[in-house]
């Protein structure tokens, strides 16, 4: 539960830090919407560390997957964009992805 936990996590913290970026600089919203962007993605890189995999490549390539996710959620949400069957194929995909590199035990 605290691997998926972590992961939720730093995702939230990546999606909303470049969308709060993204709000600053091509939807000309205050300055502090970019500082406070900045400040989550700091947290996102920081949260990431607490994963117990010891492979810094494999962490990060499972949360690519996860990632893709909760950016087609984010953009359903919060952009009200409404994800179309490819969207979903592709994040199927996706974790189909993350769970052949996550689940199987490694020596």
């Amino acid at each position: 539960m605290i691997i998926i936990a972590l992961f939720l996590l730093a995702g939230i913290a990546e999606i909303g830090g470049g969308y709060l970026i993204w709000l600053w600089l091509r939807d000309g919203k205050h300055v502090f919407y970019g500082i406070a962007g900045g400040v989550a993605l700091a947290l996102y890189g920081v949260i990431a560390t607490f994963q117990s995999f010891p492979s810094f490549g494999r962490v990060y390539a499972a949360y690519g997957g996860v990632f893709i996710v909760l950016s087609v959620l984010w953009g359903w949400g919060v952009d009200k964009k409404t994800p179309d069957t490819y969207d979903w194929i592709g994040a199927v995909i996706c974790l189909i992805g993350v769970s052949v590199m996550l689940l199987p035990s490694r020596q």
